[in-house]
């Protein structure tokens, strides 16, 4: 060491790859994970996992709350899940449904343009 005060108490605190990229989700696990299943030996760049994390943070911003109402609608709206997961989820309500039958045809105003002319018209 060559003057100064400083030495052994100069180390820096290692900074996170997440903190660096200025995210909250953990760009390292995503980099593990992503070596983890990639077939080419393991070889993911170094900023794939940052722009994916990117990408997960910006889809999840908006969400702030899922409630066992929003699970339900989301697996019975899909006919794949719908198959795929059979249970029933406490709290989750039912799903709306009108038989067609039971819908009222709205029959369109005497007045209102392409209303069909009335009756006593007709017979004069």
């Amino acid at each position: 060491m060559i003057g100064g005060k400083g030495g052994i108490n100069d180390k820096k605190k290692p900074t996170s790859r997440s903190s660096r990229a200025g995210l909250q989700f953990p760009v390292g696990r995503i980099h593990r994970l992503l070596k983890s299943r990639v077939t080419a030996n393991g070889r993911v760049g170094a900023t794939a996992a940052v722009y994916t994390a990117a990408i997960l943070e910006y889809l999840t911003a908006e969400v702030k709350r899922i409630t066992p109402r929003h699970l339900q609608l989301a697996i019975r709206g899909d006919e794949e899940l719908d198959t795929l997961i059979k249970a029933t989820i406490a709290g989750g309500g039912v799903i709306p449904h009108i038989h067609k039958s039971l819908i009222n045809k709205m029959q369109p105003l005497l007045g209102a343009p392409g209303a069909p002319p009335p009756v006593e018209k007709l017979i004069k």
